[in-house]
């Protein structure tokens, strides 16, 4: 006898209703992925002291030409609302307190990853290039590389680069601003 297995997809406005009811708590570590809600990672010491790392270097060095989001979530579709790591967002009077960050909204997205690399690869970064979002760096800890993926596109990105120690990344939203990886990865 073969057993069918049913799943029950959500809308992000079910999602939400799920946390406002009190059925989903602000510390649980949840994010909607293509209708699933999906249990994320727990942190470990070296990947908060990355995130930390990152929003301290953002912060100084752009300063009010920014919004750097921590761990927030950003609304990709009615069936997506993934929490990244660190988003630079263009600057708004309300600091998005009207609704999430959307695609068009963000100038960088980047994802920090020691157990989860080969998950944010394969699942989180397509979704974000179907979104067009822009830039999106993925910060392999275990690797110690970033891959920068720019050019989106439905079926990826069409420009991916390796960037290791002793080399530099720039933003492309801000060419001025130059982060070697060393800063990056600590």
């Amino acid at each position: 006898m073969s057993i069918q297995l049913l799943r029950r997809r959500f809308t992000v406005q079910e999602y939400n209703q799920m946390a406002e009811a009190g059925i989903l708590s602000e510390d649980d570590r949840l994010e909607l992925i293509e209708g699933e809600i999906v249990e994320m990672s727990p942190i470990g010491k070296r990947h908060a002291a990355c995130v930390d790392r990152l929003n301290r270097l953002f912060s100084l060095r752009l300063q009010q030409r920014v919004i750097v989001r921590v761990q927030n979530p950003i609304y990709l579709s009615d069936r997506s609302q993934p929490q990244p790591d660190v988003t630079l967002l263009q600057p708004r009077s309300d600091f998005y307190a009207e609704g999430h960050p959307q695609s068009e909204d963000i100038l960088l997205l980047v994802e920090v990853a020691d157990t989860s690399v080969d998950y944010d690869r394969e699942v989180k970064v397509p979704l974000y290039a179907q979104a067009g979002i822009y830039e999106i760096w993925l910060v392999d800890l275990v690797g110690e590389y970033v891959e920068v993926y720019r050019k989106p596109a439905p079926n990826g990105y069409g420009e991916v680069q390796q960037r290791r120690r002793g080399e530099y990344i720039s933003v492309q939203a801000f060419p001025d601003l130059d982060l070697s990886v060393n800063e990056v990865l600590g």
